[in-house]
C-alpha cells in the first residue's frame, strides 16, 4: 500500500487531508512541523510527502532543502500543498526543489491527479531498465540483423 506523509501545521488540513487520501486507499502518515517530518521520512520512508511551506520550527523550502541534499532521500516526490497562490509563487516552489504544487483550499481531483503524476514519475525512475534492452551501442548479431 501506498504511504504518503502530510506534513501540515493545521489540524483541520491535515485531517481533510487524511480523508481524501484515505478513500483513494492511501495509508497516510502525519507530521505536524518540519523537523518532525524530516525525522518520520527517516523512520517511515514514505512513497510520497505532502508538504505544507508555511510551518513552524522548518519550513517547507528548508525541508525540501534537506530532502534535496540527502543522496538517500533525493529521488523522494514532494507535492507542495500551500496557501502560497500569488502570481509568480508556483514557479516559485517548483524552482526550490518540490515536484508539484497544489494552492489551497485542496481540490480532490487535481489532488488525486498530482498523486498519481508524481507516484508514477517515481514508478519510472525506480524501475530498473530491462536486461533485454541493449545499450545503443552494443552491436547487432546477424540473427538480429535479419540476416
Amino acid at each position: 500500500m501506498t504511504k504518503v506523509l502530510v506534513a501540515e501545521d493545521n489540524a483541520v488540513n491535515r485531517e481533510l487531508l487524511r480523508e481524501l487520501l484515505e478513500a483513494r486507499g492511501y495509508t497516510v502518515l502525519e507530521a505536524c512541523d518540519g523537523q518532525e517530518a524530516l525525522r518520520m521520512i527517516e523512520q517511515t520512508h514514505p512513497d510520497i510527502l505532502l508538504l505544507d511551506i508555511g510551518m513552524p520550527v522548518l519550513d517547507g523550502f528548508a525541508v525540501v532543502r534537506k530532502i534535496r541534499e540527502n543522496p538517500g532521500l533525493a529521488t523522494l516526490p514532494v507535492l507542495a500543498v500551500t496557501a502560497y497562490a500569488m502570481q509568480g509563487d508556483r514557479e516559485n516552489v517548483l524552482n526550490s526543489g518540490f515536484d508539484g504544487y497544489l494552492s489551497k483550499p485542496i481540490n480532490a481531483r487535481a489532488l488525486a491527479e498530482e498523486l498519481e503524476r508524481l507516484l508514477h514519475k517515481r514508478e519510472d525512475r525506480n524501475t530498473p531498465k530491462s536486461t533485454h534492452e541493449r545499450h545503443p551501442t552494443e552491436k547487432r548479431g546477424a540473427a538480429d540483423a535479419g540476416q
